[in-house]
């Protein structure tokens, strides 16, 4: 599944549909709620209108209430002047206030005209119905929509909704470019930093890697670019190895002829001066021969380490059991190390690895010496196999002392020493045996307290030697 394609066309759709859809929200709801306003010229004018109307007919009404009074067709209520202090508010006003008559809107909101008339002492009040016209409200609709065209005068109300409009849209849109800035640096981000890691690694910056966190092509990318830098290194490293050990080899060869050809003489002429000695001092000459002799075999053991070191021998794969073979070359030495206790934890199952076998019974064979010497008398040494992605691991574990820092740093490195069983080539003959299998060796923490060692192999896997997992 794509993730990064649709995750780029859901951020294309989110930055563009959705600002388009509240922009035509915004836009239906202003034009939706200014068609609620009628405009303010046409309003003024059905204003005054309704105004003059309003007042033509109150004039007709009050005419025609008149006239009917006048004629004696109407039926007056009569307040006599006696119960001065019953008389409703409006008709005590009109008393008080000297007028002969008056008109005055009476009623529901204004739904009826009085006609007051005083005689005398007394005041009759003439009605006329006015349905459903309604005066005061009539009035006050009237007045509220002078009201609205004089506050138009001083409020534009379009541009009002133009200005509106701008901003919201214009929020919107910032917003959403934001919002797309914002997802285009969460996309390109990671990309970037896959950039960067590859021209560190180009410039020759083997711990160059990408943080991990993603799940899409970009996250695939990451973890791959990371894996080959694993492999990179790892390959850099075992290469750098390889020429130290040639550089090495090339010594060795020339030291082992030189000191070949000066051993030789040197044996023929003691052999020589003691076939010719006198039979008075023989014995000494003897003693001092058979000296001379040891140490010259000696020098020859170590010629001939020398060689097996420079040598370069023939590699022949196949497959092998690791657990008989961790078995068999521990019995083997248990006779040579009876002082040292032996344990073996076999993990089952375990494939079979890719490896010449000779060359294999050589790394462990040297792993083990080295296990026993440490270990000393009354020591204990454990021999461990395991499986992993891709790979077999034997590991050897001894109770010795462990190594120094220093020695960790130099320990595969060859050296030469004078110790009586010891020529300073041992495991880097391992090691490069190990790496001419397609494996490697590697110091790892020791489980009873002193050095431990992995040996990691190829396992075979449907017949055919398996990628190991490096990652």
């Amino acid at each position: 599944m794509n993730r990064l394609r649709n995750r780029l066309i859901l951020i294309f759709l989110a930055v563009t549909l959705a600002p388009l859809a509240v922009t035509i929200w915004i836009t239906d709801s202003l034009l939706e709620h200014s068609l609620e306003y009628s405009s303010p010229s046409q309003l003024d004018v059905v204003s005054k209108s309704l105004q003059l109307t309003a007042k033509q007919y109150y004039q007709h009404v009050r005419e025609e209430l008149k006239r009917e009074a006048s004629a004696g067709r109407l039926q007056p209520r009569k307040y006599d002047a006696g119960n001065r202090e019953q008389w409703p508010v409006d008709i005590a006003t009109f008393a008080g206030s000297g007028r002969e008559e008056a008109f005055v809107p009476a009623g529901v909101e204004g739904n009826r005209l009085d006609y007051l008339v005083r005689r005398g002492p007394d005041v009759w009040v003439y009605s006329a119905p006015l349905g459903d016209v309604s005066l005061d409200r009539i009035g006050k609709q009237i007045a509220d929509a002078r009201d609205l065209v004089d506050r138009d005068d001083t409020l534009d109300l379009r541009r009002g909704f133009k200005r509106v409009y701008v901003l919201l849209a214009t929020f919107i849109w910032v917003t959403s470019l934001a919002l797309l800035v914002y997802l285009a640096h969460r996309v390109s981000r990671p990309i970037q930093q896959l950039t960067n890691g590859l021209t560190r690694l180009a410039a020759g910056d083997l711990n160059a890697r990408v943080p991990k966190g993603r799940n899409d092509e970009i996250g695939r990318a990451i973890r791959a670019f990371n894996d080959m830098a694993d492999r990179l290194q790892e390959s850099t490293e075992r290469l750098v190895y390889l020429r130290q050990l040639a550089s090495w080899q090339a010594l060795a060869r020339k030291t082992a002829h030189e000191v070949k050809n000066s051993l030789t003489p040197i044996r023929l002429t003691v052999e020589e001066m003691l076939a010719r000695s006198g039979e008075s001092d023989r014995a000494f000459q003897e003693q001092a021969a058979q000296i001379v002799v040891d140490e010259i075999e000696t020098l020859e053991r170590r010629v001939r380490a020398f060689s097996q070191f420079a040598a370069e021998p023939p590699v022949r794969p196949a497959a092998v059991d690791i657990n008989s073979l961790l078995q068999e070359r521990m019995g083997f030495l248990k006779s040579a190390h009876p002082e040292v206790a032996y344990d073996c934890l076999l993990a089952e199952p375990v494939p079979p690895v890719v490896a010449d076998q000779d060359l294999l019974k050589g790394i462990l064979t040297n792993l083990l010496e080295n296990a026993a010497e440490a270990a000393g008398e009354g020591g204990h040494i454990l021999g461990k196999t395991a499986a992993q992605p891709g790979q077999v691991a034997i590991e050897i574990h001894d109770s010795g002392p462990g190594l120094s820092e220093q020695a960790r740093a130099s320990l595969f490195e060859p050296t030469i020493t004078f110790k009586k069983h010891g020529m300073g080539l041992g495991l880097s003959i391992a090691r490069k045996s190990a790496l001419l299998s397609g494996g490697d060796i590697v110091l790892v923490k020791g489980e009873l307290g002193g050095a431990g060692f992995r040996v990691l192999l190829p396992a075979l896997a449907n017949g055919t030697p398996a990628r190991p997992d490096r990652g």
